[in-house]
């Protein structure tokens, strides 16, 4: 059973509903009408130093603000993933259980579990192409060669043929 901690849980929900409205266009719409609104203000309070103070402020206080929210939500949904993939990691078979919560290694580890997926990547790469060329090796007709062009109807030009005989006698020899 999971305890309840009522601040945790006012404080969770008040933070996803603040970043779900501050995300929403409107709330872009509000900040810039805001800012239009101070602007036009401007000439009658003859830019003093109150009028911009105001503005000065009351950005600094909602972004002082809103980095902590935005915080809050952005370490949720990384804690969310984290473990939805820890558990597609256990479910998979094949998967190496030892990359579950690898986000708490080291920056050292990390590069060295990078170079280690470099390398298989560069393996990886090396066999698909070791493949491609034996099975090209064996798709091909006897006779033809890569540098034969065919026509619209897929067939050799009788010329390239004779061209192409004539290198092959000539190889044999």
């Amino acid at each position: 059973m999971q305890k309840r901690r009522p601040f945790a849980d006012s404080f969770h929900a008040f933070a996803t509903r603040a970043s779900v409205w501050v995300g929403n266009k409107w709330a872009f719409v509000l900040a810039l009408t805001a800012v239009l609104v101070w602007a036009v203000l401007g000439p009658h309070f003859h830019y003093s130093d109150t009028w911009q103070l105001v503005v000065n402020t009351t950005t600094t206080i909602v972004t002082f603000l809103m980095v902590f929210l935005i915080q809050n939500t952005q370490n949720r949904d990384a804690r969310a993933i984290h473990l939805k993939l820890d558990e597609v990691i256990r479910a998979i078979r094949r998967a190496n259980n030892l990359m579950i919560d690898i986000e708490n290694l080291s920056d050292e580890e990390l590069e060295d579990l990078a170079g280690q997926f470099e390398k298989i990547g560069t393996t990886y790469e090396q066999r698909k192409k070791e493949r491609d060329v034996t099975t090209e090796r064996r798709t091909r007709r006897p006779g033809e060669y890569p540098e034969q062009r065919r026509n619209e109807h897929g067939h050799v030009p009788q010329a390239q043929i004779a061209v192409i005989t004539f290198s092959q006698k000539k190889r044999s020899r």
